[in-house]
């Protein structure tokens, strides 16, 4: 008997993952989420649903915003769930969430735009999403090809990348 594949659902909260710039002079806004083009992209056949909460950069995030994303992730029936969010304060809202039982959650973001041709975007996403289906349940960070224990991440600005303090 084939076993159902367990679908993985997708949270978008914006970040620099969604940020568009329209010329070299303007600022950015995050834009619509990029996830269901980038997962079309790979060719993704495992079963997924995206649930676009937010359009934020992480650092306008507010407690209220992580109390809608908490009880988001917690409300939904899919046990592997992926995060997009701002690396800013990703370690943050990996800490809100820690308290969610029964469920892997992981987070990842992008340190350039997926709008761009040479983006972290795509390769964080899919890290994120084989992560979210293989990983015990528990709260994840998968930033620069590494997979980070939620409660032990931060982003080091100075070298651009997430460490875990057990570095």
């Amino acid at each position: 008997m084939a076993q159902l594949l367990q679908p993985v659902a997708v949270v978008t909260t914006g970040g620099t993952i969604d940020k568009a710039y329209f010329d070299a002079l303007s600022a950015y806004h995050v834009g619509d989420t990029v996830v269901a083009k980038l997962l079309s992209i790979a060719q993704v056949t495992q079963p997924y649903k995206i649930v676009e909460l937010l359009r934020k950069d992480s650092l306008e995030l507010t407690e209220a915003d992580r109390v809608k994303l908490r009880e988001t992730v917690a409300g939904l029936a899919e046990r592997h769930v992926v995060v997009t969010h701002g690396t800013d304060t990703m370690a943050e809202s990996a800490q809100a969430l820690a308290s969610i039982g029964g469920k892997t959650i992981v987070l990842t973001g992008a340190l350039a735009p997926a709008r761009f041709a040479e983006s972290d975007a795509p390769f964080n996403l899919g890290m994120a999403f084989a992560a979210a289906q293989t990983l015990p349940p528990g709260v994840y960070i998968t930033m620069n090809g590494r997979v980070i224990r939620g409660d032990k991440a931060r982003k080091d600005r100075l070298q651009s990348r997430f460490v875990s303090e057990d570095d």
